[in-house]
């Protein structure tokens, strides 16, 4: 028997690779997700031996309603029964509302159904774009702490911008202000000596779903990539820029980083802070209820009116609330859309909707970075391009250096700022959270900022583009392929 094994022991690895490739397929199919995701999943194990089983294992597995954020789901639930009363709206803020949204008002409704994206009215916005301007007023915002320091980010590295921050935190924590950190354990790098540091200054921190390498599961695939701020429950930060080198522009900078922040002060920073309060107590695997201090969710004096829904989405939540809230966006849009992003890998409904949105006459431009930082995402990106020139859209793409801001800007009204990519991992797979503003000068400034980009762009030429080489479009075509799961 044991000389049968040897003799044969190939053949049966095959056989047992493929025994495990029709349940696997099996599973998919019974799942009835989008075909083209199916399909690129049944290519990649029946073609790729042994490495589609690994890809599907890491990749493939859904966990929006399974046991590992059962108990995520659950806190979020109880988080939301406390902190509720804090998103109560008065008969002034809902005045508010009617003179500002007018015809955009469908878009808050799809958000107001979820009471995790409340509409608050009474804040105060600073756009910051690149990272030397959001970290110069981060620090000064962090220094001016007076009760407690939350902090959630995909990438924290104690590199030389990291460490600065890292100290400020250490240094107020031993003066008494509280500060609890959450960091991905994927995207972050910490080294043991910082993680001491922060220990030692009283700093608690934690990973989100740590990894190691003896043990890797499909947790590597879902990560936090949120970047939240919160100070004294009054003000907030979310958006593109991670703490690390690479997002800030310096003498020594290797390449140009184009991103950009939002700094909140006001209503819309409670909800900042009930998010990173779920995440919070999910890292902690501690089975004691959060405990919600008055502290957290303190009153606002803030007579500015800028009205924000803070939209989050991960496969914790039922829906995916950033990629519906794009797709209503752009579907209400009358003038004008204008998207910048890194990964523009799109799902059917939101390239259908921007082809539309173009066809009938809204000025659809899109920026795109000229070279990604990932070969195969920036061959899938170049395949959704032609389709969208097809239909009179423009795309140019970003040469000054890399573009890694997630914005997008429609009809002078309504602009958004956050973490989410318009690719298949933002919309379904990470958690992500993004700021929705509906108002005006918010807008315009985003705008401005837009067509300034352009100047460091060029145009994509439909005629010159479709004449690219047929191997680039074998390489786009094959990129193509792992969209779905990219």
């Amino acid at each position: 028997m044991i000389a049968f094994i040897k003799e044969h022991i190939w053949s049966i690895i095959i056989i047992i690779n493929y025994l495990l490739v029709i349940s696997a397929i099996a599973t998919v199919l019974l799942k009835n997700i989008n075909p083209t995701k199916t399909v690129s999943y049944i290519i990649v194990l029946a073609l790729f031996p042994f490495f589609g089983l690994v890809i599907y294992y890491l990749f493939g597995q859904q966990y929006r309603k399974s046991k590992i954020f059962n108990r995520k789901h659950i806190v979020n639930s109880n988080v939301i029964q406390k902190a509720s009363q804090s998103f109560k709206m008065e008969g002034r803020d809902l005045r508010v509302i009617n003179e500002k949204l007018d015809d955009k008002i469908k878009l808050v409704k799809l958000l107001k159904t979820s009471e995790r994206s409340p509409l608050t009215i009474r804040n105060e916005v600073e756009v910051l774009f690149n990272g030397e301007v959001k970290f110069k007023r981060l620090f000064e915002d962090l220094r001016q702490a007076k009760d407690h320091i939350h902090l959630e980010y995909y990438v924290i590295k104690d590199d030389v911008i990291g460490t600065e921050l890292l100290d400020i935190i250490c240094e107020k924590a031993r003066n008494g202000v509280e500060v609890k950190m959450s960091y991905d354990d994927v995207g972050s790098k910490l080294s043991s000596a910082m993680k001491r540091q922060l220990d030692e200054s009283g700093v608690v921190h934690f990973p989100f779903m740590p990894v190691i390498f003896s043990s890797l599961t499909g947790k590597s695939n879902y990560r936090n990539h949120r970047k939240i701020v919160v100070i004294d429950g009054v003000i907030g930060y979310v958006g593109g820029i991670n703490v690390s080198d690479n997002y800030v522009n310096t003498e020594t900078s290797k390449r140009y980083w184009r991103d950009t922040h939002l700094r909140i002060y006001g209503e819309a920073v409670k909800v900042l802070q009930f998010h990173f309060l779920t995440t919070w107590d999910f890292v902690t695997d501690d089975e004691v209820d959060i405990d919600i201090k008055p502290c957290y969710f303190p009153e606002v004096d803030c007579e500015k009116d800028v009205a924000i829904q803070i939209a989050a989405s991960g496969p914790d939540t039922d829906w995916a609330n950033i990629m519906e809230a794009i797709l209503t966006a752009i579907n209400n849009a009358e003038s004008y859309v204008y998207i910048t992003t890194p990964y523009f890998i799109p799902n059917d409904q939101v390239i259908t909707a921007l082809q539309i949105a173009s066809k009938i006459g809204v000025d659809v431009k899109v920026i795109i970075p000229k070279v990604s930082d990932s070969w195969i995402a920036e061959n899938a990106t170049n395949s959704f391009i032609e389709p969208l020139l097809e239909a009179g859209a423009e795309v140019y793409r970003y040469c000054k250096g890399f573009v890694h801001a997630k914005t997008m800007v429609v009809d002078d009204v309504f602009s958004t700022i956050g973490t989410c990519n318009l690719d298949n991992r933002s919309f379904n797979i990470n958690f992500e959270i993004n700021a929705l503003i509906y108002d005006e000068s918010e807008s315009l400034l985003l705008k401005e900022q837009f067509l300034k980009d352009l100047d460091d762009c060029e145009i994509i030429d439909f005629q010159r583009w479709t004449e690219r080489s047929k191997f680039s479009k074998l390489k786009e075509s094959f990129s193509r392929l792992w969209a779905p799961l990219l």
